[in-house]
């Protein structure tokens, strides 16, 4: 992966560019509209500094998936590397974990750079925000073993609209841009069965100082989403190269 990415750099931070609009858009252009919101607490903090996190957390999001659907589809469909890979001494379960691991380095630089992009605006009011990074990466793991279980059930590249069709809403509900309290009611419950949603509740604390036992169910939503994400992946990778 890191040899193909040298020659084709630019492909990686194609995912990474439209949070930031988003943010330089809505956050900053609407935000001057907006005012300031409830925060996390109840306090009001500016709109922002509400909406930056959560754009950190759906570019770790984006980084994810695409890297671990598209990018996954060709090389188990057309470029036949996994079979390849087999002839070695690895398994099915460590194609997996390496596939996802992978996905997370990207992740990682999404959030990396937009953390310094938040940083350079203004809107990491504490250094407890350099810890939206393993918040991100840890949101980036449940999607990218969900997203890599999910590819492995697809069949052509026509199934890929799905992935837009899910993603794209987590992306406009998952308290991104408006808080909870302000969703109707059947809304807020859908919102927070959405991994996004965790994922953001996670950085957007951190990244205001904000800390509450409750954080440590976010967590949980998460790795449990990983962990069964890279068992499905495993499995069906096992199926699909070995049968």
């Amino acid at each position: 992966n890191f040899l193909v990415y040298r020659h084709a750099w630019i492909v990686i931070f194609s995912g990474f560019f439209e949070p930031l609009f988003y943010l330089f858009s809505i956050g900053i252009g609407l935000g001057k509209l907006v005012g300031d919101v409830v925060g996390p607490t109840g306090e009001p903090i500016s709109y922002a500094a509400f909406v930056a996190p959560a754009l950190l957390g759906a570019a770790a999001m984006n980084g994810a998936v695409y890297e671990s659907t598209f990018n996954i589809f060709f090389k188990l469909k057309y470029a036949k590397i996994y079979d390849a890979v087999l002839a070695t001494p690895m398994a099915p379960g460590d194609i997996a974990i390496g596939e996802i691991t992978w996905s997370l380095f990207r992740g990682a630089l999404y959030a990396t750079g937009f953390l310094v992009v938040m940083w350079i605006m203004g809107l990491m009011p504490s250094l407890w925000g350099l810890l939206a990074v393993p918040a991100a990466l840890l949101l980036g793991f449940g999607f990218a073993a969900a997203g890599m279980a999910a590819t492995s059930f697809m069949r052509s590249w026509q199934d890929f609209d799905l992935v837009q069709l899910v993603t794209l809403p987590l992306f406009l509900f998952s308290a991104t841009f408006y808080p909870l309290s302000v969703y109707p009611e059947w809304l807020r419950w859908a919102a927070q069965l959405s991994p996004l949603y965790h994922g953001v509740v996670l950085i957007r604390s951190v990244t205001l100082g904000i800390f509450e036992w409750t954080m440590i169910y976010h967590v949980g939503f998460l790795v449990i989403m990983g962990v069964v994400g890279i068992v499905i992946a495993a499995r069906r990778l096992e199926k699909l190269l070995l049968a």
